[in-house]
């Protein structure tokens, strides 16, 4: 039994008062994790922060006086830590694209299976990405297209310094489909210190500062559908 301050502290931000009502049902039934706070729009979210106090906010794109995207925006500019992840029914690309620009750290779409939006949760919290193989296709091709909608290229961030290794190509894979890094250790039959030196390489390699922009990188590039999910 997970006591209080160890579960998981988790926010609903959702325009539909059934929306959350659903969500706070199925999340309560778990026993690390601990609903703290619901808010009718991106305003609210915002507002409550320091009362919430969250770990994970599932946050809906579509929502009156300030939506998902603006909501990502201005706690991106707060700088709080808390991880975000989209939860919606829009099936957009492009606001998938910008939620991830942004910095949530998964997006699940709400017809995905109730005990999936509880792993994501897990995932996110633990400082995983959480893409589903629909969510991950539809940002890979929007990242495929030669500039984006800054005019930069995709991949302008990312600089390859020098080839990535079989084993390291392996471990951005693994973390563009949301392995942690004991599960990659267990995985490759290698200790959890060698993938941690393996990634502290591949971000050397790559230039890229976290696992989001490495998954973003693996996601352009198509790494992730190299083993596994073909």
């Amino acid at each position: 039994m997970e006591t209080e301050s160890n579960k998981i502290r988790v926010v609903i931000a959702d325009d539909h008062p059934i929306v959350r009502e659903g969500l706070r049902k199925l999340l309560t039934l778990e026993d690390d994790i601990d609903v703290v706070g619901e808010a009718a729009d991106g305003r609210e979210l915002v507002e409550r922060m320091d009362e919430f106090r969250p770990d994970v906010i599932l946050l809906d794109l579509r929502m009156p006086n300030l939506d998902g995207l603006g909501a990502l925006q201005t706690l991106a500019h707060t700088g709080q830590k808390a991880r975000v992840i989209i939860l919606t029914a829009s099936e957009d690309k492009n606001e998938f694209v910008q939620a991830m620009k942004l910095g949530c750290s998964g997006i699940v779409l709400k017809q995905t299976a109730p005990d999936l939006i509880v792993k994501s949760i897990r995932k996110v919290h633990a400082g995983e990405i959480w893409l589903d193989s629909h969510t991950t296709a539809a940002v890979m091709r929007q990242f495929a297209s030669p500039l984006d909608v800054g005019g930069q290229s995709p991949s302008s961030k990312v600089r390859e310094r020098s080839p990535l290794s079989a084993r390291e190509r392996e471990i951005v894979t693994l973390v563009a489909q949301g392995y942690k890094n004991k599960e990659m250790a267990e995985k490759m039959f290698i200790s959890e210190q060698t993938v941690k030196n393996h990634l502290h390489n591949i971000f050397d390699k790559l230039g890229v500062s976290d696992r989001l922009e490495l998954a973003l990188y693996a996601i352009h590039k198509g790494l992730h559908l190299q083993q596994g999910d073909q």
